[in-house]
């Protein structure tokens, strides 16, 4: 019984953890604060990394509690983190890359 208890605690403890990120996220996506959301770093506004940023944690948390990665050895976490890591980050890179040719490619035809 004190084994069942030790989880519950567990995935309570990770649902405020996660709800808390989700909670940040939500509220800078509604006021969009002008000093993250109207300047440029790396190709879009630090909000988006923000947001990029705190989504990443919130997935690493999510394979770190309920895919029970705590237990596995060093380097099956690192295969399993180090490639999604470098995918994500491939993903964002091209994303970036094409966002910024499709918006400069079609800002003389469509009114933003």
């Amino acid at each position: 019984m004190a084994h069942a208890q030790s989880h519950t605690k567990r995935i309570w403890n990770v649902f405020w953890i996660l709800s808390a990120i989700t909670i940040v996220e939500v509220i800078l996506g509604i006021y969009k604060p002008d000093v993250l959301h109207l300047t440029s770093f790396l190709g879009t506004s630090p909000l988006n990394w923000l947001f990029i940023i705190l989504t990443l944690a919130k997935a690493y948390g999510i394979t770190w509690s309920f895919m029970h990665m705590e237990g596995e050895k060093t380097w099956f976490r690192r295969a399993v983190v180090w490639t999604a890591v470098f995918l994500i980050i491939y993903l964002v890179t091209l994303l970036l890359i094409e966002g910024e040719y499709l918006y400069s490619t079609l800002a003389p035809l469509v009114r933003w």
